[in-house]
């Protein structure tokens, strides 16, 4: 029963960050926006690592994140490898789709890209700093996009809450990291923590990324003119 809830809660997290993505994004602009390239990019290079895993036989031993072996590359490679059997690959590789292709129509591809680099490498900065040093010995947590995924989502329900026209819709922003830490700290839901830690550097980057240019988003096609609306490039 604790794991049921434990998949449950991690899931309906991930509704939350989706729903803050798309209320960030826009619902009614996703028909006009191009091809989000820089998260394909990356949802072939996981589904990659899928192939591979089936193709070797010691791609986990080679590329997980296994504290008990030595190799700088572990803590890249491994997420880029799943470990949930057939429902919980394909839900990481989907969930990785679309949230990649929301953060890259939002934040640009780039810095996408930077963001997931930070959900990689960050959290275990953040838990050292605060004295956290201890490796997971469960073998679950040894590879896996999940953590990485939630942390880009989480970022733009942060962007979300400093742009959001509505109280509903800020309520909506913040609705994840409190969800998130009452998940830390209730089950230790790492999905929880690295969601609090996304959304706390979606606040931060929003700022600077102001700075850098951007192209409009496409304007949401009017009734009778769906056609008419043309979409930006990235």
């Amino acid at each position: 029963m604790g794991a049921i809830v434990f998949n449950l809660t991690t899931a309906a997290l991930m509704v939350l960050l989706f729903k803050s993505g798309l209320a960030l994004v826009g619902e009614d602009t996703l028909r006009c926006r191009p091809v989000p390239w820089a998260a394909v990019g990356l949802t072939a290079v996981a589904i990659g690592g899928v192939v591979l895993q089936l193709s070797w036989p010691g791609a986990m031993d080679a590329l997980d994140d296994d504290p008990r072996r030595s190799g700088w590359w572990r803590v890249v490679t491994a997420v880029f490898l799943q470990n949930g059997g057939l429902s919980g690959g394909a839900w990481n590789i989907v969930t990785l789709a679309v949230v990649a292709a929301l953060a890259q129509w939002f934040w640009r591809g780039p810095l996408m890209l930077v963001l997931f680099a930070a959900g990689i490498l960050l959290p275990e900065r953040i838990d050292a700093l605060f004295g956290e040093t201890a490796h997971s010995t469960d073998p679950r947590n040894f590879a896996g996009s999940s953590g990485a995924t939630y942390f880009l989502a989480a970022t733009l329900a942060g962007a979300l809450l400093l742009t959001a026209p509505t109280m509903k819709t800020r309520l909506l922003a913040l609705a994840a990291p409190l969800a998130g830490l009452a998940m830390w700290l209730t089950q230790s839901n790492g999905h929880g923590l690295v969601t609090v830690h996304g959304f706390l550097l979606g606040t931060a980057a929003l700022p600077l990324s102001r700075h850098l240019p951007r192209r409009p988003a496409p304007a949401a096609p009017t009734p009778g003119n769906e056609g008419s609306a043309r979409p930006t490039t990235d």
